[in-house]
């Protein structure tokens, strides 16, 4: 590999050789240290309330959030942080997401993302909208909303390998759960119990069974979306040795999905990676600020963004999100828990497609979701969360599981 001087890397930005790329992706992926902070994203499809069907525009979103309107929805001024301080975006068909500022405690957490949730609603309310509670629309196609060359380009490079990437963009809405990465010893392990107990807890949690009016067949067509798209972005990373290095070498592989190019097209060639363009294959070279994009379009499981970001959980209904969080926050509150968690774990380890096709109708799979989640509900106390929490979560996952047909009461 040929020799470089972090000089020539970093003065002016450029990425000349694979080994800064390699070498600025490292730096940022995993900030260890003592895990203390949680956040979450949700995220809905909206719906009026009268006609759930009916499609919406930019314009009612806008009307309905007022000042708390992201710039994208054509806001002059950046969206007001909500009462809670978590700030509102707009997904590309329109769904609506809140992320939640970083908390110290998972009781800090539930205090103000339930304050934010409550205010989106109201203000949803009186203009006669509602929020979905599934992980996939139920009732529309998709249809993109916001126009613009990232999205556009977006969708002509899904479109061109089928339904599933517009369907992706324009009908989903997940929950996305971020803690911080841990110490040096404990990376490895949370990093790969959160890969391991996937599959279960995506069962456990799955909503998304319908779309567009139809049974699809599965227990998360949500997470069938992302099955559909080039791997090469969403699966798993595969990490047998250092983590950096090979979250490294999965992103620098990753196709490109757009490059920016101001009011431009930003289409790019089909199957151009990252490597391939720091080596000549656009002309100009990339700049450090276009590897931070590349990496936003990647869609693995759980992507390293300096803290470890949960990607595979539907979202909930109404309050019903601090179930999953809780259940995720306990399994990793400590080491023992963790692994404890990951024996569990073990059994169903990498069963991605059959956890969001079959879901808790699996066996194996639900054999692994019921003892992950009485292991939790055990173990409620280190989230630091008062007891009428605990119970509400008790209560959700004792909801889940008696659905499927599991008999539970290890952790009353």
């Amino acid at each position: 590999m040929a020799t470089f001087s972090h000089e020539d890397s970093r003065s002016d930005g450029v990425l000349r050789h694979l080994a800064q790329a390699a070498d600025h992706i490292a730096g940022i992926c995993f900030k260890t240290g003592p895990p203390r902070r949680v956040g979450v994203e949700l995220e809905w499809t909206v719906h009026r309330s009268d006609a759930p069907a009916a499609y919406l525009e930019a314009a009612d979103l806008r009307t309905a959030l007022g000042t708390h309107a992201p710039s994208a929805l054509g806001n002059p001024h950046p969206g007001a942080v909500l009462p809670g301080g978590g700030a509102v975006t707009v997904e590309p068909g329109g769904q609506l997401e809140i992320s939640s500022a970083p908390a110290g405690s998972l009781t800090e957490l539930h205090r103000s993302l339930s304050a934010d949730h409550a205010h989106l609603t109201a203000l949803l309310a009186r203009s006669g909208l509602v929020l979905g509670d599934t992980g996939l629309d139920p009732y529309r196609s998709p249809r993109r909303m916001l126009q613009t060359p990232r999205y556009a380009a977006m969708q002509r490079s899904f479109d061109a390998a089928g339904r599933h990437g517009r369907t992706m963009m324009c009908s989903t809405a997940g929950m996305q759960i971020c803690l911080d990465a841990g110490t040096e010893r404990q990376l490895p392990h949370r990093w790969g119990a959160l890969h391991e107990m996937g599959p279960a807890l995506l069962a456990a949690f799955a909503t998304s069974g319908r779309h567009a009016g139809r049974d699809t067949g599965w227990a998360s067509a949500r997470m069938a979306t992302w099955y559909g798209i080039d791997p090469g972005r969403t699966r798993p990373v595969s990490t047998p040795g250092d983590l950096a290095t090979g979250w490294a070498d999965y992103a620098l592989a990753a196709p490109l999905l757009c490059v920016r190019r101001g009011e431009q097209s930003w289409d790019v060639p089909a199957g151009v990676s990252f490597a391939d363009w720091i080596d000549g294959a656009l002309g100009d070279p990339p700049r450090v600020d276009d590897l931070d994009y590349h990496l936003s379009t990647l869609f693995p499981p759980v992507r390293p963004r300096g803290y470890l970001e949960v990607r595979y959980l539907d979202t909930q209904p109404g309050t019903e999100w601090i179930a999953p969080a809780a259940v995720v926050t306990a399994l990793l509150a400590d080491d023992a828990t963790t692994d404890a968690a990951r024996a569990v774990a073990a059994a169903t380890a990498g069963e991605w497609v059959t956890a969001a096709r079959a879901g808790l109708a699996d066996p194996a799979i639900r054999r692994t979701a019921t003892d992950l989640l009485e292991l939790a509900c055990r173990n409620l106390d280190s989230t630091g969360l008062p007891p009428a929490v605990r119970d509400e979560v008790t209560d959700i996952v004792d909801r889940r599981l008696e659905r499927a047909g599991t008999r539970k009461d290890a952790h009353r």
